[in-house]
């Protein structure tokens, strides 16, 4: 992956960090949360397909900005946290190469293939 995107995607991780810091809630919040995106990829017990459209629906980015901007015009604090840890976790998996999924593959990613395929 190029060395690029991984720093923007590591100062877009950064500002997740701020971001949830801004809400003022405790830091045990955030690490216990942090990975529940990860359970996106129970849709690939179904297939390749569907767990490609569950896992890229929770770690799209525009996915965690359409979750914020509902979160903070209504007032909604628990969406507002939602779309501040879907966007620090794709962020966060940017930065270490894991992209959205093609349905082939679990290691297809739109960032390349992970690992040695």
């Amino acid at each position: 992956m190029n060395t690029q995107l991984k720093i923007e995607h590591a100062l877009l991780f950064a500002l997740g960090l701020y971001a949830f810091q801004s809400l003022g809630i405790s830091w045990w919040w955030f690490w216990g949360l942090i990975l529940v995106p990860d359970v996106s990829m129970v849709g690939y017990l179904a297939s390749s397909r569907i767990g490609a459209i569950s896992y890229n629906l929770a770690h799209n980015i525009a996915m965690a900005v359409l979750v914020g901007i509902l979160g903070w015009y209504f007032d909604v604090f628990a969406l507002q946290v939602a779309a501040v840890i879907l966007f620090t976790h794709s962020n966060m998996d940017r930065m270490l190469g894991y992209g959205l999924k093609y349905p082939d593959d679990f290691k297809h990613t739109h960032l390349g293939w992970i690992g040695d395929a």
